[in-house]
């Protein structure tokens, strides 16, 4: 099995969300690699770790999570592997629910996110995003 973390989906995963839109409630699983030191796009100057950078997003982003109708369920550090291999594990492991697709689009498409999204890119060095249906 092949893993790859990515800061965005490809084109194939982008319409394969849009095609149900009213598909849920769904929970997003997020396995997240944090990059050692934060790089911003725009070469701001920054002593940042990558889990810092990311912070300043999720403190903000939890909020939006809130406004389109879902709820943020869990974050934790990864301590260990417990079952099965990969090359390189996951610093920590978020979860949130959404109503369905549409609501977490909209977040996306969202100002507020747009503003804040720029500390996720900085401090991810890559995720997993994995979709569950309730």
């Amino acid at each position: 099995m092949k893993v790859e973390n990515k800061i965005a989906p490809n084109e194939n995963q982008i319409n394969g969300f849009l095609e149900s839109p009213e598909l849920g409630p769904i929970s997003m699983v997020n396995l997240l690699k944090f990059k050692n030191t934060a790089v911003y796009e725009d070469n701001r100057k920054t002593d940042l770790s990558g889990k810092a950078a990311y912070n300043i997003y999720a403190k903000d982003v939890i909020n939006l999570i809130q406004k389109y109708g879902g709820n943020f369920l869990f974050y934790g550090k990864v301590s260990r592997l417990m079952l099965g291999e990969v090359e390189d594990l996951w610093d920590a492991v978020a979860i949130a629910k959404y109503p369905n697709r549409k609501a977490m689009m909209n977040m996306t498409l969202d100002p507020e996110y747009q503003k804040i999204h720029i500390h996720r890119e900085a401090g991810l060095e890559g995720q997993l995003n994995i979709e569950t249906i309730d």
